[in-house]
């Protein structure tokens, strides 16, 4: 009979080890994966307020592109994500910690993030770009970044889309975003990322 109690108590005591702590990772990834996180993060304050009023956040359709969208693998590859996530986010920890605020390179970042970037991240969400009857020139344009021809040299999204996000432009000075969504109101009057006021 001891034989039998032995490892079933080993079973429940790792059961009841293992389930909080698996709780506590869940929720610790649900909690640090919000555009408010990345933003409580001096450093990352200024590229959370540039995609606030990006059309990631304001566009007709009321859609949002969280960071987790265009920063991370998507979830359902898991272990890639939780490894990515884990690596930035201890990486950016530790530049906090031993450059400070004053130390972060903001356009270098930008630039390490954008050169990362392939064209499947931004697919994710617009897979429709190769069907748009309203703009044959984009759809042209599109089907070359998408599907080049033998011998043209590799072309990415963001080549042409480079300032859409996170940029220091306010977004009302594209024309596109003069008429901005309900959810968007207010957003006009705020002063540019750049500026500190």
């Amino acid at each position: 009979m001891k034989r039998f109690f032995r490892p079933v108590a080993l079973i429940v005591i790792g059961m009841l080890i293992a389930l909080p702590l698996l709780a506590a990772t869940y929720e610790a990834m649900v909690v640090t994966s919000t555009p408010a996180f990345c933003g409580s993060c001096h450093e990352i304050k200024p590229a959370v307020d540039a995609w606030r009023a990006s059309s990631h956040v304001n566009n007709k359709r009321g859609l949002v592109a969280d960071c987790m969208d265009c920063h991370l693998p998507p979830p359902e590859n898991t272990f890639e994500f939780f490894t990515m996530k884990t690596y930035h986010g201890l990486k950016d920890v530790a530049f906090h910690i031993l450059d400070g605020p004053e130390g972060y390179d903001r356009q270098a970042a930008r630039e390490g993030m954008y050169a990362s970037l392939d064209n499947e991240t931004c697919m994710k969400c617009h897979e429709n770009v190769m069907f748009m009857p309203h703009d044959r020139g984009a759809m042209r344009a599109h089907r070359a970044v998408i599907n080049p021809r033998p011998g043209a040299p590799e072309r990415k999204c963001i080549d042409c889309h480079y300032d859409l996000v996170h940029t220091d432009k306010r977004m009302v000075e594209y024309s596109q975003m003069r008429e901005l969504p309900y959810r968007a109101k207010g957003l006009r009057t705020l002063p540019s990322v750049g500026s500190g006021t």
